[in-house]
């Protein structure tokens, strides 16, 4: 392994064999019956992000350069991906070039990923992040299915875990949301969800 003077305290065999055990006995309950997933890793496996991650890694190594003309920025957290993509003149020439980038990301063994088409705004990971007069513009981003459980004032966690969210989640928003008013306004959603709870 070209790593291992790196991380002298690991013993490659010893991970090897850990990672084998883990993926080729992915066993899940499904009501009232077991099942074993025999393609792929099981969602909630603790060593499956890092799995992941590495997994497309050796793919991206190899697609991304081929891609250096079309692509100013690219960067990958996991499953979610974001790029700034340099659009050719000719936009039918342009469309071919897209579609085959997004057959080249599928291309690696089942793996499947949504492909939006360019556009001047996205969303990524929390934020939505849009280009408006020639400037980068963001805002947080919330999923619809997103049901804002955060912990009631009557658990049995220490205060700190209280103040800390709340204090956590307002920095948050601050820092996320470039303009003043848009802060404002998802701090008071934020307020009306934790009072709700």
């Amino acid at each position: 392994m070209e790593n291992r003077d790196e991380f002298p305290h690991l013993d490659p065999d010893a991970v090897r064999e850990a990672l084998h055990l883990v993926f080729e006995n992915n066993i899940f309950a499904l009501g009232d019956t077991y099942w074993r997933q025999i393609s792929g890793t099981a969602m909630g496996t603790p060593p499956a992000p890092a799995w992941a991650t590495i997994f497309y890694a050796l793919h991206e190594k190899e697609m991304v350069p081929r891609w250096s003309s079309n692509i100013m920025f690219y960067k990958r957290f996991i499953d979610d991906v974001i790029g700034i993509w340099l659009t050719d003149p000719d936009p039918i020439k342009d469309q071919e070039l897209w579609n085959a980038f997004c057959e080249d990301m599928d291309s690696w063994h089942d793996m499947k990923w949504d492909c939006n088409k360019p556009t001047t705004s996205v969303d990524f990971m929390d934020l939505t992040i849009t280009i408006e007069n020639d400037r980068i513009v963001t805002t947080l981003f919330e999923k619809d299915l997103n049901l804002y459980l955060y912990i009631p004032p009557f658990s049995s966690h220490p205060r700190g875990v209280f103040t800390g969210t709340i204090s956590g989640q307002i920095l948050r928003i601050r820092r996320l949301c470039t303009y003043k008013s848009d802060a404002d306004s998802r701090i008071k959603e934020f307020f009306s969800r934790l009072l709700a709870r």
